[in-house]
């Protein structure tokens, strides 16, 4: 077996089973489960109905770049979302079976190893795990960038030394981050992309979240329209986008890379031995996805409603504001007030008041001497309206 399996860590969610090993939750409450990211709103019918209409495609093989209406249907999306030129689809754009299994595959692709000198993979701290599982089975180094309340949640690039950015040949990067839901702004990116081009990295950006916010007149800026403002062009960019967010349809596995067309031509290369050309039907399902928005527009106006009525609740008990985007309340827990690690807090809300959240650590890596999810909680608003309303109620118990 490859040695580098062992250097892969427990996934959050089977840490946090662990944790909880033992521990009989208060049936008195009813279950409320805020710990993963997994969409609950209600499935658009007409991404259902494409689904059942197009069932025949069952009986053919689907290529890796899928269908010309697909790609079509995504550049489409892309160019008014973010203003740019139209993406050319038989170039800069390739469906993938949601955004997760790209991001790893990504690693593989891009990694050379050398010999004398580790390549390395740069990450924000906390992040989503993938970035650093990818990185080990490539064979490369994770370094990670912590991002805290204290810098803004972005990642200093410039404590740097100049020794690792010479070593590394992939920055992941996450807008809106998970799990801090900060959107990166257009001089940030200007940053990065000076490094790359000087340092010669790939910038693989999660875009996964890009499509829940708060404000209609304010969508958050993606990677591509940063360096179309910028005047750069997609050298050694790629972007990560799915529907699983922006449509409720997390089981349907779906969505797409662009940028770069040199990347993605040998990205399609490797694509094609690893086999993960989309389901025929799926791929109909999701151009019916991508073409429409009056359902993301009130996907947004559900998560608004949440997080309206649910942050002023919880800022009475844990440092919590809203979030420029994404679904997840990233709350740091005030020691004056709850004299608790971020573990003790989510084994409290679990047992006493069948609570399930995810603790900040969990998240993190130490790096640079701390643990930047330490004393954290997640908490995704994913669930109904009057479920999120009454964990936060639960939750006054604490300091009551």
């Amino acid at each position: 077996m490859n040695s580098n399996l062992n250097l892969l860590q427990p996934y959050p969610f089977q840490r946090l089973r662990d944790l909880f090993k033992g521990i009989t939750p208060n049936h008195a409450y009813s279950p409320i489960n805020l710990s993963i990211g997994e969409p609950k709103h209600t499935t658009p019918q007409l991404i259902k109905n494409a689904l059942m209409d197009n069932l025949s495609g069952l009986a053919t093989y689907p290529t890796t770049v899928g269908i010309p209406e697909l790609r079509q249907a995504i550049s489409a999306w892309a160019t008014k979302r973010y203003g740019i030129p139209v993406l050319n689809v038989d170039t800069e754009v390739l469906p993938i079976a949601g955004s997760r299994e790209a991001l790893f595959a990504i690693a593989q692709a891009v990694i050379t190893s050398n010999c004398v000198k580790k390549p390395v993979v740069i990450s924000p701290n906390p992040f989503y795990q993938i970035y650093e599982g990818a990185a080990f089975l490539a064979g490369a180094e994770p370094y990670f960038l912590n991002t805290t309340p204290e810098n803004n949640h972005a990642m200093n690039f410039a404590s740097v030394p100049a020794s690792v950015l010479e070593r590394t040949q992939l920055v992941y990067v996450c807008s809106p981050g998970n799990p801090s839901g900060k959107v990166m702004s257009l001089s940030q990116w200007q940053e990065i992309f000076a490094l790359s081009d000087q340092y010669g990295f790939v910038i693989a950006a999660d875009e996964c979240y890009s499509e829940i916010y708060f404000d209609e007149a304010s969508p958050p800026l993606g990677a591509l329209q940063a360096a179309h403002q910028l005047g750069r062009g997609y050298k050694k960019l790629i972007i990560f986008s799915s529907l699983s967010k922006r449509s409720n349809v997390p089981g349907m596995r779906s969505g797409f890379v662009a940028g770069d067309a040199n990347m993605i031509e040998k990205f399609t290369l490797y694509r094609t031995y690893q086999g993960c050309a989309l389901n025929p039907a799926i791929q109909h399902a999701s151009i019916a996805a991508w073409n429409d928005e009056a359902h993301v527009i009130e996907n947004r106006r559900l998560y608004a409603e949440k997080f309206n009525a649910v942050t002023p609740l919880l800022a009475n008990i844990l440092e919590v504001q809203l979030p420029d985007a994404a679904f997840y309340l990233w709350a740091r827990i005030d020691q004056k007030l709850i004299a608790m690690t971020d573990t003790e807090l989510a084994v409290k809300l679990y047992r006493d008041f069948n609570i399930t959240v995810l603790p900040g650590s969990l998240l993190a890596r130490e790096a640079h001497g701390v643990n930047p999810g330490q004393n954290f909680i997640r908490m995704a608003l994913v669930a109904s309206f009057d479920e999120c309303m009454e964990a936060a109620r639960r939750m006054q118990g604490l300091v009551a």
